[in-house]
């Protein structure tokens, strides 16, 4: 465990130097790492049937919440009544699949940059996963707008537009695709959507990309958190898995 912490403090450190150093494509290359401790999760995304279940179980479960809105609306006050709806997704493990990229880092023996991100994400190598192309087209033939909130760098707005469009997903363009800025804290984004929509749900891979009350909390916080938000999972928040990394390594 005090090896795992080590690597993942190591690849986090490097990764957030790249992200604050605007010309990161001409940097150094990082020392290698053994970051063999991510195999598992890596295998997990690309062999098991089980991860493929879970994630088409979180887009029938959004499906199912999106079609009760119908009903549901008609209990809301006029004012949100008469807003256009909209979903918030996350990108990246939400609704892109980038576990060759990690599976890459790992025979290379390199930490996650922003560099090689982006070469990855270059190569539009990046898969849909499991019902969310289904799902959000079908959100989208309902009349529901999509904004795709993510926390890669805004200098990645080419290549993200080109890897929604090109698995299909719905308003894929720069109006509703929102990168990260001056805040990795997503709130803002989701705050300037809400101004003008009504939020029918949050889909992501990271409690972060859900709820602001998640943000910087400890292992225990955490947990106080989701139960404080117990009845919101599976109708206002949906959790799509993704035990490759996230915002609980950084808790850990």
């Amino acid at each position: 465990m005090k090896n795992s912490i080590l690597f993942k403090t190591v690849a986090t450190v490097v990764f957030f130097s790249f992200l604050i150093t605007p010309n990161f494509a001409q940097q150094q290359e990082p020392p290698k790492i053994d970051n063999e401790y991510q195999v598992g999760g890596v295998i997990f995304h690309q062999k098991a049937a089980e991860y493929r279940a879970l994630a088409y179980q979180a887009f029938n479960l959004a499906k199912m919440r999106l079609d009760m809105d119908k009903k549901l609306r008609k209990k809301l006050p006029k004012s949100e009544r008469k807003k256009p709806r909209a979903i918030i997704v996350d990108a990246d493990e939400t609704v892109l699949d980038n576990s060759p990229y990690f599976g890459k880092l790992i025979k290379t023996r390199q930490p996650l940059t922003i560099r090689s991100l982006f070469e990855w994400k270059k190569s539009g190598k990046a898969k849909a996963v499991p019902g969310s192309v289904e799902f959000l087209n079908y959100a989208k033939k309902k009349g529901v707008e999509i904004f795709y909130v993510s926390n890669v760098p805004s200098n990645f707005m080419e290549v993200t537009l080109k890897s929604l469009k090109q698995n299909g997903f719905p308003d894929a363009k720069e109006s509703n695709v929102m990168l990260i800025t001056n805040s990795s804290s997503k709130e803002p984004r989701r705050q300037k959507v809400a101004e003008t929509h009504r939020i029918l749900m949050l889909i992501g891979d990271s409690l972060n990309d859900l709820s602001v009350a998640f943000e910087g909390k400890s292992i225990q916080d955490r947990f106080t958190e989701v139960e404080k938000a117990k009845n919101l999972w599976g109708t206002k928040f949906i959790v799509v898995p993704n035990v490759m990394y996230g915002a609980w390594e950084s808790a850990v």
